[in-house]
């Protein structure tokens, strides 16, 4: 096992050590963002009528083809088809009806054509009345065929694909209320130190609140997961191993924070390699160089060092592709672009460094990158404020100067957008 191993490799360990979780059966409304599980077809004809795309009358093209305003072709209204109403009467050359949007079209009639452009001659342009056409129109003209969108039958939506609110309609009209999705990844969140209180307590001399577990929650939710806090196990390397033991049994991806690194106090990789498999310990990057991958009765254990940003930085870029992947996502690399440095930054340490901050955009349209003003890895508020990590990369040190360009991973734009 190697001492380092780049942030590629690190991912690529990691995600080839991922194995697709079990399908279940939801109800549509809870399969949004996730992904189907196998093809879902339609059961019927969507829309199983042709019907009038707006309000409009129902004609027989070849009455309009000579039609102008210098020789306005005129129609007797029949009756008046509302959505939802059927016309079941018969019709000839010279007539036609008065539509809305979505009722059935008659099947004589071969277009429609909006009601703002047609004249009213006389009645209240419903049955009865006379209107006045004073331009051509073509066979189809504002007609949906039945079948436009499905046929009986046909694959609406493909396994592998995300369920978006929009297939959620989608596949309503077609019948499919109930998706088969993969699981979401049950994941165990477990903070070491026994400096650590609960978040609800006033820390005394010595103590600090257990934030950690909160943020890595949070990631896991936003990332699809199912997390659960578990209790702070203390600096014990056989309390560490007595928790791994348990919630590797029970959830299908355990999260620690903290005993990363390589002191006296620091179990994770020891207890990692005792209970299981260890492949990973450290990452070249900053921040976040201490991170701890193995597999322990089966499930995928993963060290963060205790430092909120590195923590935080680790779960992004490495655990979140993970958990996306157990779920069938096919795309793990959020979007990135391109930015110039907002202020020279000058850079001491050869890992490749992830700078939290934002992205302006100028009038001219330039993107900057703004670095947040306190870039200590033992701080969330900066990551509060930032939509996005800029990186400096790897084996160079010394000052980028204002206007150097960066690529910068954005944190507000799911995977898969194109930018």
């Amino acid at each position: 096992m190697a001492d380092m191993i780049s942030l590629e490799e690190a991912r690529a360990l990691v995600l080839d050590h991922m194995k697709l979780l079990p399908t279940e059966t939801v109800p549509l409304l809870e399969s949004i963002g996730r992904v189907a599980a196998c093809d879902q077809t339609s059961d019927m004809d969507v829309s199983p009528f042709a019907h009038s795309a707006m309000d409009g009358y129902a004609v027989f093209a070849a009455d309009l083809q000579e039609a102008s305003e210098g020789n306005p072709v005129r129609l007797s209204v029949l009756a008046e088809v509302a959505a939802g109403d059927v016309f079941e009467g018969a019709a000839n050359s010279g007539e036609c009806v008065r539509i809305m949007t979505g009722a059935p079209l008659p099947e004589m009639f071969d277009a429609v054509v909006k009601y703002e452009v047609v004249r009213v001659v006389s009645g209240d342009g419903a049955g009865g009345s006379v209107v006045e056409f004073v331009a051509p129109t073509e066979v189809g003209l504002n007609i949906r065929q039945a079948g436009e969108e499905a046929h009986a039958g046909d694959v609406v939506v493909s396994a592998g694909e995300v369920i978006t609110s929009a297939g959620a309609g989608f596949l309503a009209s077609c019948g499919v209320l109930e998706v088969p999705v993969y699981r979401r990844p049950r994941v165990a969140i477990i903070a070491t130190g026994s400096e650590l209180v609960d978040a609800r307590e006033v820390p005394q001399a010595g103590q600090i609140r257990n934030s950690n577990s909160y943020a890595l929650a949070a990631c896991a939710q936003a990332a699809g997961a199912v997390p659960e806090m578990l209790p702070v196990v203390r600096d014990s390397l056989e309390a560490l191993e007595n928790a791994l033991e348990d919630a590797t049994k029970r959830f299908d991806f355990v999260v620690t924070s903290g005993g990363a690194a390589n002191g006296d106090f620091d179990y994770i990789k020891p207890a990692v390699a005792e209970k299981g498999e260890l492949f990973m310990t450290t990452v070249n990057m900053r921040p976040g160089k201490a991170q701890t991958f193995g597999i322990v009765n089966g499930t995928p254990v993963f060290g963060l060092p205790g430092n909120p940003a590195a923590a935080y930085c680790g779960f992004e870029l490495i655990i979140r592709p993970a958990l996306r992947k157990m779920q069938g996502f096919m795309t793990f690399d959020r979007a990135t672009t391109v930015a110039q440095l907002a202020r020279d930054v000058k850079k001491r340490d050869p890992r490749r460094l992830f700078m939290r901050g934002s992205l302006v955009k100028a009038e001219d349209g330039a993107l900057s990158f703004i670095p947040a003003n306190n870039q200590s890895s033992g701080l969330f508020g900066p990551i509060q404020r930032s939509n996005c990590l800029a990186m400096l990369p790897e084996f160079e040190t010394g000052v980028f100067a204002q206007g150097t360009k960066v690529t910068c991973v954005l944190l507000d734009v799911p995977e898969g957008v194109v930018l």
